[in-house]
């Protein structure tokens, strides 16, 4: 799956400031853009685990259905 990162350099710092548009809770800095986009893959990472745990316990002792849909482009 592909995410859109935004970007800001932090013109005191100099370090790298990023943000997924797809999923706002995963924030990560880095010195470079290479390491800025290494911790970015991790913070989405930990946003889809914590955002699957959510998901989990909202639908505790519920009887869920699971199905795909596809929506013509």
């Amino acid at each position: 799956m592909e995410y859109s990162i935004i970007i800001e350099k932090n013109p005191e710092t100099g370090w790298y400031c990023g943000q997924c548009k797809q999923l706002p809770e995963a924030l990560s800095q880095g010195k470079t853009l290479d390491e800025l986009m290494e911790n970015m893959k991790e913070a989405i990472e930990l946003a889809i685990e914590c955002r699957e745990e959510d998901l989990r316990e909202q639908y505790r002792n519920r009887k869920v259905f699971h199905r795909k849909i596809t929506i013509p482009a």
